[in-house]
């Protein structure tokens, strides 16, 4: 029997009517290289996670050294070192007090993870009615049941399945920019506030992606925010989560978004960039406040959960190799010299502000997106940028870039002008 004409199922396709997809047969650096002899700039760097770029050669060198040695074992009851060392890594680079890890092998499986632990915190803290998680408005946090449950219900894109999933407590999306003064964010303050007095006794954590709410519209939002969030959460006896899935690792400027506030939460989720994009893998890291609750002479107080590929070797080898690199080659230098990029092609074009389509402009670290008054603006630009030799992929009104660090400022000045062309031309 022959096979049907299409067995590859894509995400977030319309399969009846998307357009054949470009076939990728390699890359290097920020570029990738289509079958046929044609370069595309990827101003995506692959959902957010390439961050060194494609075929870079340390990190190609430590999964072949890792692979001759041990590609994979259960944590359940093993360990081996990279798995070790990793944690060990992470604990060190992460805010002060974030002393445990635990392994998953995706950032929604990683938040998954972090709801579950919040919930049993709680339990063994002699707080069962605590069951309910806290989400903002236009948040994202990944595509699993659990998940899809503390993203946005309303402007989301998991609305179709509100029937099927648990029902949690949002807060209204915080409104005052990352520069805002602390005059300015008080009602975005006030309003958590009263989420919080009004069900903090069915909260158990509060989820937040701290800073920049990535998938949701990439809404930046102030560092005064994420600090009452905090002081909240420790009056009313909510646990603290932070989703830095997009934004660990640099996105924002710092290594990681908390580090703007200047505040650790009680439970923070990385991935993506963990490991430069080579592997999937998440880390879950918590406080040793959280970690204790756990610890008994009762069986049942353990955390049960384990994924089949968490702590993988190869995940874990190349994880350390990304962390390396990043600290070695100033990283955050790079990110500064791409942010100074973007700020001086999106902030200084008086004529890309004032377009009629264009409703805002946005920049925070290596992220910059031009938000555009309806979807339908945007129809056509991916084909648009391709003919231009760039690889850009909107998501509803919004047209951004989250290029890889090693992008160079004229590579970046090549994706904003394409961006800026499309609305321009």
């Amino acid at each position: 029997m022959p096979l049907p004409t299409q067995t590859l199922w894509h995400p977030y396709a319309q399969m009846k009517t998307q357009p054949k997809a470009p076939r990728v047969v390699g890359g290097q650096g920020a570029w990738l290289h289509l079958e046929g002899g044609e370069a595309l700039l990827d101003a995506t760097c692959s959902w957010w996670c390439m961050i060194h770029g494609y075929g870079h050669p340390r990190l190609v060198h430590a999964l072949k050294a890792q692979a001759d040695t041990l590609c994979h074992v259960m944590l359940g009851g093993l360990t081996h070192d990279p798995a070790q060392q990793l944690a060990d890594a992470l604990v060190r680079v992460t805010p002060k007090g974030l002393d445990h890890v635990f392994f998953s092998d995706s950032g929604s499986v990683g938040m998954e993870v972090a709801m579950k632990m919040a919930v049993q915190y709680q339990v063994q803290c002699g707080r069962p009615e605590k069951h309910k998680m806290l989400s903002l408005m236009r948040a994202y946090h990944g595509d699993t049941t659990g998940c899809m449950a503390v993203c946005d219900p309303e402007e989301g894109m998991h609305s179709l399945f509100s029937g099927f999933l648990p029902r949690h407590h949002f807060a209204p999306a915080p409104t005052a920019p990352f520069e805002a003064s602390p005059e300015a964010v008080e009602g975005d303050i006030a309003a958590l506030h009263q989420v919080f007095e009004q069900h903090h006794q069915e909260i158990a954590a509060l989820l937040m992606e701290p800073l920049l709410q990535a998938a949701g519209g990439l809404n930046m939002t102030s560092p005064y925010y994420v600090r009452a969030a905090r002081e909240l959460c420790d009056e009313f006896n909510v646990l603290l989560v932070f989703d830095e899935v997009a934004t660990g690792f640099g996105r924002t400027g710092k290594l990681f978004a908390a580090e703007h506030a200047e505040v650790t939460p009680d439970i923070m989720v990385l991935s993506k960039g963990l490991t430069g994009g080579y592997l999937g893998h998440a880390a879950t890291l918590a406080t040793s406040h959280v970690y204790e609750t756990f610890l008994s002479d009762d069986p049942g107080h353990a955390f049960m959960h384990g994924p089949t590929f968490m702590g993988n070797p190869l995940a874990c080898r190349v994880a350390l190799e990304s962390l390396a690199i990043f600290e070695e080659e100033d990283y955050l230098g790079k990110i500064a010299t791409l942010n100074a990029v973007l700020r001086h092609e999106l902030f200084e074009d008086t004529a890309l502000h004032q377009h009629p389509h264009v409703d805002d402009v946005r920049v925070l670290g290596a992220t910059a997106v031009i938000e555009a008054k309806t979807p339908e603006q945007l129809t056509g630009v991916q084909d648009f940028a391709r003919e231009r030799g760039v690889w850009l992929r909107p998501f509803g009104r919004w047209l951004y870039t989250m290029p890889a660090y090693v992008t160079t400022p004229d590579e970046m000045r090549r994706i904003t002008s394409v961006m800026k062309a499309w609305f321009l031309r």
